[in-house]
């Protein structure tokens, strides 16, 4: 088969991160040895703000190679308990998160209908598990799942497809910024500061696979033809099954955030939690402690 060479734009390209690591795979299928990444460019991306969108989208389009895949990997996080969380925080986690991502889709719709093109949305698994503390966060990629699912079916007469990639944990420096949780003395889950701190920085919670193992098992899904949903990463597989086909507290037992909130409660002298929430009485929290950010640059990699 002929080798029809491809370009891609993807966004959230921090070092270490997943839109890095991707970058460096897909440019890697390039058929011929190379020494180094020299059909990769980086360019300063804001998927908040307008005037970097266009500019990306200008140098896209004057670089005369079309576009033939957008990978929308930018986002930012939020680590709060939903009774504690600033609501401008969370407002800035939807704005990047999804508008953000809308934005661009629109700003390169033209360029991938003409070429009949692919968009590849990051998802997370989070948005089918129940977890405690990362709620505006999952509920932003819940958002970005339908936002995904509705644009398949908008652009198929147009012969664009769309992946939403729902991912597990992946070990990536994205809880790099988040600072110390700060709660006011009178919230409810001010005794177990620490213990929230330790999972928006990283050091508590399931550990998953690398950046640079989760980019090379998408590189299929990114370069293929099909749409729609794809589960990725350490237990997706298992995740998908059990939403799918059995009740809600059985997702809720076999959670490993689960076991963890487990002896948080008691730890606050609540009992029988996973109790109260298998009965429907206990629903998910999750506390404001900072924003981790992977949305100030992005990458246009051609001849792909």
């Amino acid at each position: 088969m002929p080798y029809s060479p491809k370009t891609i734009l993807i966004t959230g390209c921090s070092a270490h991160g997943i839109g890095a690591a991707l970058a460096i795979k897909l440019a890697e299928q390039v058929p011929e040895s190379i020494t180094s990444l020299a059909n990769v460019y980086p360019l300063p991306l804001d998927v908040t703000d307008l005037t970097t969108i266009s500019d990306v989208v200008c140098a896209v389009t004057e670089c005369g190679y079309g576009l033939d895949i957008l990978i929308n990997n930018a986002e930012i996080g939020y680590i709060m308990p939903l009774l504690d969380a600033d609501l401008d925080q969370a407002k800035q986690v939807y704005k990047a998160n999804v508008w953000g991502l809308l934005r661009l889709v629109q700003a390169c719709s033209d360029l991938l209908i003409t070429s009949k093109g692919r968009i590849i949305n990051m998802s997370s698994v989070g948005t089918v598990v129940n977890t405690s503390w990362i709620d505006v966060y999952s509920s932003s990629k819940a958002a970005v799942t339908q936002l995904s699912e509705t644009l398949r079916l908008e652009l198929a007469p147009w012969g664009v497809t769309v992946v939403c990639l729902m991912a597990s944990t992946i070990t990536t420096a994205f809880h790099a910024n988040e600072p110390e949780v700060v709660l006011l003395p009178t919230s409810r889950y001010a005794a177990i500061r620490l213990t929230i701190s330790d999972w928006a920085t990283g050091r508590a919670g399931p550990k998953g696979c690398s950046a640079d193992e989760f980019a090379a098992s998408i590189v299929d899904d990114v370069l293929g033809s099909t749409g729609g949903l794809v589960w990725k990463g350490p237990n997706s597989a298992a995740v998908q099954f059990v939403s799918r086909w059995f009740p809600t507290w059985l997702l809720v037992r076999l959670s490993p955030f689960s076991w963890s909130t487990d002896r948080i409660m008691s730890s606050l002298g609540l009992k029988n939690v996973r109790k109260s929430c298998q009965q429907g009485f206990l629903q998910s929290t999750s506390i404001s402690i900072g924003i981790a950010r992977d949305c100030g640059k992005g990458l246009l990699i051609r001849d792909v």
